[in-house]
């Protein structure tokens, strides 16, 4: 069957077979592409239909605004319970200040005048000052703030404030940085002793001067005179 059989020479048979071989691998093969083609093209009017995957795309948008919307809530529920947290802090008392330590304070005497008359009171007058960086608190009753009239070369003692007038009365006091506690003291012009023990006599003419003392502070001696009356 194979070999060709007719009045022409076989290679003319063998020429035609391979050229409708051909034809038909060519016909086969334009088949398959239009076959291809078709399916292509077919997936292309499909391809149209992310418009679906689009609205499907559009759709995780809701639980994206949902979770935002869930995210708020927390925020909202924080911030609502600041205010708790806020007047439960304002509940709370305040720290006060610490003590006035001897070394954050500062303490000055001075006179009213430079000179009395024998039998007249001199004035006296303390100034205490924070000099200190921060507030601080104290008990400045006259029982401690003690003023005493000294010999002018300071050997001897007349008369100290405490003495006769033993104030014992709390008095609190909240230094700020650079504030002052202002107190006055009267001196009757007569000598004491510790205890008021004794007798109190008038203290004669002649220049005297006059200390504070509070805690462990000392101020300078401020002088003054008496004179006769």
């Amino acid at each position: 069957m194979l070999e060709p059989n007719g009045p022409l020479p076989p290679e003319i048979y063998w020429r035609r077979r391979a050229l409708a071989i051909g034809a038909l691998v060519v016909a086969l093969a334009l088949v398959i592409w239009l076959v291809l083609t078709v399916a292509r093209g077919g997936d292309k009017p499909d391809d149209s239909k992310p418009v679906a995957a689009g609205s499907s795309s559009t759709t995780p948008s809701k639980p994206a605004d949902a979770s935002t919307t869930k995210a708020a809530g927390p925020a909202e529920s924080s911030a609502a319970a600041t205010p708790s947290v806020a007047s439960t802090a304002s509940n709370e008392p305040a720290a006060g200040p610490g003590q006035c330590a001897d070394q954050s304070l500062a303490i000055k005497i001075s006179v009213d005048q430079p000179t009395y008359k024998v039998g007249e009171q001199p004035n006296f007058r303390f100034v205490i000052t924070n000099i200190s960086s921060s507030v601080c608190q104290r008990d400045m009753n006259l029982a401690q703030i003690q003023a005493s009239v000294l010999s002018l070369d300071g050997q001897r003692r007349f008369w100290t404030s405490s003495d006769c007038s033993p104030v014992d009365e709390s008095n609190q006091r909240n230094l700020k940085p650079g504030e002052q506690a202002l107190f006055t003291v009267r001196w009757s012009g007569t000598t004491s002793q510790q205890g008021c023990v004794g007798e109190r006599v008038p203290v004669p003419a002649g220049a005297y001067q006059v200390i504070a003392q509070f805690g462990s502070l000392h101020s300078s001696p401020e002088p003054f005179n008496l004179t006769p009356a």
